[in-house]
């Protein structure tokens, strides 16, 4: 069984009422992966903004029951929170695959483009250190309202995607391989997202399909996306 692992903000957690991007993720897979897999992490929920906690099990009501509400996600977390995470999180879960979307909130309030790069770095050993044969697929950030009004913050957004570049690259090894998925080349943050930042439903299915189109192109994974 393939053992699939989201890592993300709060764009990967979503929020309560939503299907989450990890939600289409599970319907491309079921539909096209020829054999047993599943979504593992250590967390299940959703962020509850009326509380302002990730406490919520209330996904779209339309959600299948039997989908995996696994991950490691978390409303304001980004690569400095993750890294000392993801070891224990890929041995106790058994992770094959990570599927990571990080590095908006990290720029936006806590670290600065070379400083992120540092921590996707040592997020990518820690994996390693716990499962050598890890696969990671990583999606560069999509810069968001902010980076319109922002120019210093956009600059940051650009360069930290250079250097996650760079990253991929460098770490990138035949036994535990690196991919650095392409952005979703029609996303709008005015048609997908609700707020300038978080996706709506046309957004979740475009952020499947980069990380979809990305483990199709490079490893077989799948079939290409086809949104519903």
């Amino acid at each position: 069984m393939l053992r699939f692992m989201p890592v993300g903000d709060s764009m990967t957690i979503g929020s309560a009422g939503e299907h989450t991007w990890r939600y289409r993720m599970w319907q491309h897979l079921r539909e096209t992966y020829g054999g047993p897999f599943a979504l593992v992490g250590p967390r299940e929920t959703l962020y509850d903004k009326a509380t302002d906690e990730p406490t919520s099990y209330e996904y779209a009501a339309d959600c299948d029951p039997s989908f995996p509400r696994a991950h490691l996600a978390g409303w304001g977390e980004g690569w400095l929170h993750m890294a000392p995470l993801i070891g224990e999180a890929v041995r106790s879960c058994r992770a094959d695959v990570l599927l990571v979307s990080l590095g908006l909130i990290d720029l936006g309030f806590y670290t600065n483009a070379e400083q992120t790069a540092q921590n996707a770095r040592a997020f990518v050993s820690a994996a390693r250190a716990a499962n050598p044969k890890v696969r990671t697929v990583v999606l560069p950030v999509i810069p968001n309202v902010r980076a319109e009004s922002d120019a210093e913050f956009a600059v940051q957004v650009s360069r930290f995607n250079e250097l996650l570049a760079k990253a991929v690259a460098d770490l990138d090894e035949p036994r535990s391989p690196l991919l650095l998925a392409s952005p979703p080349p029609s996303y709008d943050i005015n048609l997908d997202t609700y707020d300038g930042t978080h996706p709506n439903a046309s957004g979740e299915h475009k952020i499947a399909e980069a990380f979809a189109d990305a483990m199709y192109q490079a490893w077989g994974v799948g079939e290409p996306y086809a949104a519903d």
